[in-house]
Formats: structure tokens, C-alpha cells, sequence
């Protein structure tokens, strides 16, 4: 028989977490993978299934806490005013969790590697359960004492034995329990230490007096990393990509140079996709199977269809959708654009806030000027029009399908299907002119 799963919450500790890394902005708001730390903490929860998600926030830290109430709402807001200690901090979301029944995971604000998957084998014991991972050097990391009966005690490095401090197996500091049994054993932790502080691992020894069973389970030394400085937010970042890059690759991405290549959080790229050296993905890129970006691009909020290319040296903003056989060449910029099937932008051009049609052709130079000083406005581009290099197409404005716009032109009304348009001044002809001057000036320089 299946023992049914127990509701979920997640307890996330971001107080005394306001470590400003020498930066104005609280640590754990820093981010990996264009993400705040903090929010990577969140997903994981949620990712587990948590029906509740309490964040403990420092009264030190409005950023934060403003940042936790635009995502979850207030509810979800505990406050540890003053902060004194980990198992202080839980304490901290009793009241948040007074109705809930279910087991509780308490992770930190700071450790943005840690994913749903590491933290579920966790859940399913009547006692405390506690994530450990394998030190490559243990140093000062507190030492797990297993025996066969479970986990028998946390030894910080500074109280542990000779013995004890060779062993390589540490405290990542997650730990989970059911809500009943955790704040019962918090109640029960005391300040009697050097710092005068609540320790939160303090409740492993005193679940085992009580005779709740604890246990350890184990998470790769790299995803319990935490973050505590600008050195580590890099490296983090550096781990971070690493396993983009090579989830990237197992799913068909080719990637010649994947080490120049970086991700954000929510890159998505389909398999058969080629992406070239050192090309930059912000938050909210879509790449389909089949698109080639080429070097140094940078594509942030936008979809790159199958068969269209992008780049060299291009970039794409947030709302610009490519669709199959689009060409976005260099020093191109779109932004709130889509591009039909197609449509070609070969060189040094600014798209923003439009739409070109299939098989319409945006010539060098061209720009859409979108923005009054006050409000942005539209571009419309019909399907098959020719955009001549060097125009500027002010906004609102369309073009008809097969229209042609001349080179040069300043375009400010609507263009008609088939209609040819041109905004430029009259070219004015002087024969021989420009000998005569030449030759004149040449004649005054000679005399001085």
C-alpha cells in the first residue's frame, strides 16, 4: 500500500541574509542566471509542490521584502526582528504556518542551485531529516555523525574531534520535518552558546532525545553551494551555465565554442538550433530547432523561428518574434517587432514597435522611429515591400504591400500597395563646378 504524500511548505530563510557584498543591493537579490537568488530558492519550492512558501526577511531589508510580496504576496512575508540565529528565523513563520499540516523544508535565500530534485528525497519521515552532501575539502563546514541507526549528531568544525573532522560528509543546512514536530524541538533550542544565538541544527540532537528518527540524505557538494560574496555569486554563475550549456547540447543544441555561450534562467532552445561563439541569451529568449544565431548576438524576451538566422553582432529585445527564414544581419536591432515569414533586415538598422511582412526587405540604414519624446508608435511594413537603404520611417506610418520606399528617404504618411514613395530633396546638378573650386582653393592655399 502507498503511504499518501503529505501537503508540503517551505520555509525560506532570507533574513540576516542582508549581506551587501560591498554592492547597494542585498545579497540575496543578486543574481544567477538573471534571476535573484532568491527567486531560484522560490522555484525550487514551488517546483516541489509546496502549498505554502514563507520567505523570512530581516526588518533591516524593505528590498527584499518588497521584492517576496510582489511575487507571493504578503502573506507569504515573516519577519525576524532581531535576527538572532537560523532556528530564531524559523521560528519566525510560525504564525504564517499555524493552520498548516504537513512537513516543512527549510532552505536558504542564498543557495540558488539547490533544484526541487535535490530536496524531495527530504520529505516522507516522521522525524528530521537533514540534506548533506560529500566535502571536497570539509573545512569548516559542520560534520554529519551516521551511524546505522541514521543521524546521530551535527558537529560544527570548531567543537569537532581529530576524528570527526575527517570526516567528509557536511551539513548543507536544509533540513525538513513535519511542521508539529519542528516548531515543537525549536521551542526547546537554546541561546547557550558563544554567540548567543538559536541554531536550527541544534534540533537534530534534540529530536533524537525525543525520540523522533533523523536521517541524512545526500545533494551534489555544487547544487548546496552558498553564496557569499561577489567571488562566489561568479562561481555559482559559472556552475550555473555549465549545466546549461551541456543540458543545451544533450538536447541537440550545437554549440562550437559552448563556453562563450551564456544562458539565462529560462533559455529555451530547440534541438537542431546552431548557435555561434559568444552569444548572450537574456531572460525569455525562444530559439526553435533549425535557427542559427550567429556570433556575438544578444537576444533577450524573443522567439527566433526555425530557419531564420540572427547576427553577427545583432540584438534582439523583448518582443521581437521571428518567424521561419527571417534574416536579421548585423548591427541589426529589433525591438517589438514581428518579422513574417521571410522578411530580411540585412544591416545597420533599428526596428521598434512594428511589424514587417513576409518577404519585405529593410534596407541598410533604415530606421523606424518610433518614439515621439512621449509615446511609442507603430511601424507597419506590408508583405513584399522594399525598404531603400537610409530611410527613415516615422511612426505611425504604413507601408503597403510591394511598396517601394527610395534610398534617402524621410517617409511621415502612409505608403500605398504598390505605390513608390520618395522623401528626399531634389539632387541639384552644377557641371564643372567642383573642378573650379578645387582649383581655386588649391591656388589660395599655395599663397599663404
Amino acid at each position: 500500500m502507498t503511504t499518501p504524500t503529505r501537503a508540503r511548505a517551505a520555509v525560506i530563510l532570507a533574513a540576516g541574509q542582508g549581506t551587501r557584498m560591498k554592492s547597494p543591493l542585498p545579497k540575496v537579490l543578486h543574481r544567477v542566471g538573471g534571476r535573484a537568488m532568491l527567486d531560484h530558492a522560490i522555484d525550487a519550492a514551488e517546483a516541489l509542490g509546496c502549498e505554502r512558501v514563507v520567505v523570512v526577511v530581516g526588518d533591516h531589508s524593505p528590498e527584499v521584502r518588497a521584492h517576496v510580496v510582489k511575487r507571493l504576496g504578503e502573506a507569504a512575508v515573516a519577519v525576524q526582528d532581531p535576527p538572532l540565529g537560523t532556528g530564531h528565523a524559523v521560528l519566525a513563520a510560525r504564525e504564517a504556518l499555524a493552520d498548516f499540516d504537513g512537513e516543512v523544508v527549510v532552505t536558504y535565500g542564498d543557495v540558488p542551485l539547490l533544484k526541487a530534485s535535490d530536496i524531495a528525497p527530504a520529505f516522507g519521515a516522521d522525524g528530521v531529516t537533514v540534506i548533506g552532501f560529500e566535502a571536497r575539502d570539509a573545512g569548516a563546514y559542520g560534520r554529519l555523525i551516521l551511524t546505522d541507526a541514521g543521524l546521530e549528531a551535527i558537529v560544527e568544525a570548531k567543537e569537532a574531534s581529530a576524528d570527526q573532522l575527517r570526516i567528509t560528509a557536511c551539513n548543507s543546512g536544509v533540513l525538513a520535518a513535519p511542521a508539529g514536530v519542528l516548531f515543537d524541538l525549536l521551542d526547546r533550542v537554546t541561546n547557550a552558546n558563544a554567540k548567543g544565538e538559536y541554531y536550527l541544527t541544534d534540533v537534530v540532537a534534540l529530536a533524537r532525545e525525543a525520540g523522533h528518527p533523523t536521517r541524512a540524505v545526500f545533494a551534489p557538494e555544487d547544487a548546496v553551494m552558498g553564496v557569499n560574496a561577489q567571488g562566489e555569486l561568479a562561481q555559482a554563475e559559472a556552475l550555473f551555465q555549465k549545466v546549461q550549456r551541456e543540458t543545451a547540447m544533450e538536447n541537440g543544441v550545437t554549440m562550437a565554442a559552448p563556453d562563450t555561450v551564456h544562458f539565462s534562467w529560462d533559455t529555451r532552445i530547440g534541438g537542431g538550433a546552431v548557435i555561434e561563439p559568444y552569444v548572450v541569451f537574456g531572460p525569455g529568449a525562444v530559439i526553435e530547432g533549425g535557427a542559427r544565431i550567429r556570433s556575438f548576438s544578444h537576444i533577450e524576451g524573443a522567439r527566433v523561428a526555425a530557419g531564420a538566422e540572427v547576427g553577427p553582432y545583432a540584438r534582439l529585445r523583448p518582443g521581437a518574434d521571428l518567424a521561419e527564414g527571417v534574416k536579421v544581419g548585423n548591427f541589426v536591432e529589433v525591438k517589438n517587432v514581428t518579422m513574417a515569414k521571410g522578411a530580411k533586415a540585412n544591416h545597420l538598422a533599428y526596428l521598434g514597435d512594428g511589424a514587417v511582412g513576409a518577404g519585405a526587405n529593410i534596407g541598410a540604414g533604415t530606421i523606424f522611429c518610433n518614439y515621439d519624446g512621449f509615446f511609442k508608435h507603430r511601424t507597419e511594413v506590408g508583405e513584399g515591400a522594399f525598404v531603400g537603404s537610409n530611410s527613415a520611417l516615422v511612426a505611425p506610418v504604413r507601408i503597403g504591400e510591394g511598396a517601394m520606399i527610395g534610398s534617402g528617404s524621410v517617409i511621415t504618411r502612409d505608403v500605398g500597395a504598390g505605390d513608390l514613395a520618395l522623401g528626399r530633396g531634389e539632387q541639384t546638378m552644377k557641371p564643372g563646378w567642383a573642378g573650379r573650386f578645387m582649383a581655386a582653393m588649391r591656388a589660395k592655399k599655395a599663397a599663404r
